[in-house]
C-alpha cells in the first residue's frame, strides 16, 4: 500500500492528463518570454498587431519581469518587453486577478516606457513608438468586443495626431459571453481561446487549425511534465488563490459593513421621522425624546426646523 502511494506521488508531476493553464503568468512567461521560443512570440504579436511576421525580424526580449513599484503590483503581473530593430518597444502584460484603474495604470507604465528612451541632451527624434498589450481575465471595458485597440485621435474627424501610442486590451473573460460577436478563425480569438483553454480537447482543436498554437501546445505539454516547473506552477497558483481570497474577503467585508451602516442610517432616519410626526401632533419635547430615544437637543432642533 505504501509503495503504491509513493509510486503515485512520483507520477503526478508527469501525469499525461495534467496540463498547466497558459494564462497563469508563470506559464505564459515560459512560452512567450523565452528567447528559445521567439517564433511563438512573433506569431502572437503578428496576430494581435495585424502586421506580417517579417516585421518582427531581429526583435529582442529586453525584459521579461515586471518591476513591482507599487503594492498593488503584487497581484501577479507578468511583463514581457520587446524591442524591434526600428527602435519600437512592445510591452505585454498578462493579469488574471482583478485590478482597479487598469486603464490609468496602463497609461502610467506606457509613459514610463516611452520617456525612458531619452537621456539628458537627447532630442525628441529619439522617441520611438511604444505599444502596450494587456491580456486580462476580467472586464476592463464596457465594449461588446473580445479585444480592442486605442490610439490618439481627434474627436470629430478621427485624425491620428501621432502614431507613438498604441494600447490593446484582450479581455479573455469575455470569451464566456456568447452574445459577443466573434470570428472563430480570427487568429487573435484563437490565441485568446488557447490562453483560456480549460481542457486538452479545446487546445487540440485549436492546434489543428493553427500551426503556431500546435507548437505552443507541444511546448505546454513538455512544461507540464517537468517536475520542477510543476512545483513552481503549484506555488504560483497557491499564491494567486491566496491573493484572490484576500480580494474577495475585502469585498465581502466592505459589503457587510455597508449593509450594517445602511441599517444604522435607516434606523436613525426612522427615529427622526417619528420625532417630526410627534412634534406636529403637539407632544412635549421631553416625551418625544424619551419615546424616540433621541437627545432632547435633536428634538428641539427638529421643532425649530418645522416652525420655520
Amino acid at each position: 500500500m505504501a509503495g503504491s502511494k509513493k509510486s503515485k506521488a512520483k507520477q503526478t508531476p508527469t501525469d499525461d492528463r495534467f496540463l498547466m493553464s497558459p494564462k497563469v503568468d508563470f506559464v505564459f512567461k515560459l512560452i512567450f518570454g523565452d528567447e528559445k521560443n521567439k517564433d511563438l512570440l512573433v506569431a502572437f504579436l503578428s496576430a494581435v498587431l495585424g502586421v506580417p511576421a517579417e516585421d518582427f525580424e531581429g526583435i529582442e526580449i529586453i525584459n521579461n519581469e515586471l518591476l513591482r513599484e507599487f503594492a498593488e503590483d503584487r497581484k501577479g503581473i507578468l511583463d514581457v518587453r520587446i524591442k524591434m530593430k526600428q527602435g519600437k518597444q512592445i510591452d505585454i502584460e498578462i493579469q488574471i486577478l482583478p485590478t482597479e484603474f487598469m486603464p490609468e495604470r496602463t497609461m502610467f507604465y506606457w509613459s514610463k516606457m516611452y520617456t525612458s528612451q531619452v537621456k539628458p541632451g537627447d532630442t525628441y527624434s529619439k522617441l520611438k513608438k511604444c505599444i502596450t498589450i494587456n491580456i486580462v481575465d476580467f472586464k476592463c471595458t464596457p465594449l461588446q468586443k473580445l479585444y480592442s485597440s486605442y490610439h490618439l485621435t481627434e474627436d470629430e474627424t478621427g485624425y491620428r495626431l501621432t502614431d507613438i501610442i498604441e494600447v490593446h486590451f484582450l479581455e479573455i473573460v469575455k470569451l464566456a459571453d456568447l452574445s459577443i460577436p466573434r470570428d472563430e478563425n480570427d487568429r487573435i480569438v484563437e490565441w485568446m481561446e488557447f490562453l483560456d483553454a480549460k481542457s486538452k480537447g479545446v487546445i487540440e482543436m485549436l492546434a489543428e487549425k493553427n500551426k503556431d498554437i500546435k507548437k505552443a501546445y507541444d511546448l505546454l505539454q513538455i512544461i507540464s511534465k517537468d517536475e520542477k516547473a510543476r512545483m513552481l506552477y503549484d506555488a504560483r497558483e497557491a499564491e494567486l488563490r491566496d491573493q484572490l481570497t484576500r480580494i474577495e474577503t475585502a469585498v465581502n467585508r466592505g459589503k457587510a459593513e455597508g449593509k450594517a451602516e445602511g441599517k444604522a442610517e435607516g434606523k436613525a432616519e426612522g427615529k427622526l421621522e417619528a420625532a417630526r410626526n410627534a412634534v406636529k401632533k403637539g407632544l412635549s419635547l421631553e416625551d418625544i425624546a424619551e419615546i424616540t430615544d433621541l437627545p432632547l437637543e435633536i428634538v428641539q432642533k427638529l421643532k425649530a426646523e418645522l416652525s420655520n
